[in-house]
């Protein structure tokens, strides 16, 4: 029988922390060796059970990284982007292989990690999104990117989301500039009465536009245009289970990995004609 793989969990008492403990409760998998909790939190001490009710994971939460990371195959991830990064070092050092759910990380912290990943000869990932919908909204923006000259990304999130544009919709102006087009060809010269109103330019003339409003949780559309017509990408989010198989397939996937990951698109086996979602991906019950 094969072993448990080891996970430490940072960002315990998260949205998305909460639902790793349960993925890994209820996964054969997955043991939880170690809880990471903000400094100075009330929970600090607590079990990972007295937090999330989860009782059967019985695991000290501590704010001290260094101290949990000798009993563990793989760190996941759900601070924040300059935490995480320093998280993933420290684990890179200690042999263990972090797997980063946070968005907000720079090109250059990105670089930082592939350095250090080689050079310890270790897997890590990077996963601006852990939902299996929203990778494939991504990659078929990505070809469609291939058919129009015009395209504009709205991501909409809640109202305690720190970074934007998302993770998510960073991740899509890379795929979208992976194409070599250039987008949204100046015709005029436009004039904002409210600065930002026709929202960041990014990579490729890619533009992109945050909404941030209570009553959303995570949803992305990318819009084309070209003459008469329009052509809408969207996923939506409605709760966190979107995010269950995800989480599963980045925890076995980044054990045989060398070197940094960025995105489930690899791990999902996209090549833009098939679609593979291997067995162990599907969601828990």
């Amino acid at each position: 029988m094969t072993k448990p793989i080891r996970v430490v969990l940072a960002g315990i008492n998260g949205r998305m922390g909460r639902l790793s403990c349960r993925v890994i409760e209820e996964d054969g998998d997955f043991v939880l060796t170690g809880a990471i909790g903000r400094p100075g939190s009330s929970y600090l001490g607590k079990t990972v059970g007295e937090v999330t009710q989860r009782q059967s994971l019985e695991v000290q939460i501590s704010d001290h990284v260094e101290g949990v990371l000798s009993n563990a195959d793989v760190l996941l991830d759900f601070t924040v982007a300059e935490t995480s990064v320093q998280h993933a070092k420290l684990a890179l050092a200690h042999g263990v292989r972090p797997v980063i759910g946070t968005s907000g990380i720079s090109d250059s912290a990105v670089e930082e990690l592939i350095e250090l990943a080689a050079g310890s000869k270790l897997g890590a990932m990077i996963v601006p999104n852990f939902s299996v919908g929203a990778v494939l909204m991504m990659e078929f923006a990505r070809q469609a990117g291939s058919f129009f000259e015009n395209v504009e990304i709205v991501e909409m999130h809640h109202t305690r989301k720190l970074d934007a544009p998302s993770g998510t919709a960073m991740h899509t102006v890379k795929k979208l500039a992976s194409t070599g087009n250039t987008f949204n060809r100046q015709e005029v010269e436009e004039h904002e009465l409210l600065d930002g109103a026709r929202g960041g330019s990014g990579q490729s003339g890619v533009r992109v536009h945050s909404l941030r409003l209570p009553g959303l949780i995570s949803h992305q559309e990318v819009i084309f245009g070209g003459p008469g017509e329009l052509l809408t990408v969207r996923h939506d989010s409605f709760n966190t289970d979107c995010f269950v198989a995800g989480i599963r397939l980045a925890l076995n996937a980044v054990m045989n990995l060398s070197g940094v990951e960025v995105g489930l698109d690899k791990i999902l086996r996209l090549d833009g004609h098939s679609i593979s979602v291997p067995e162990h991906a599907k969601s828990v019950n």
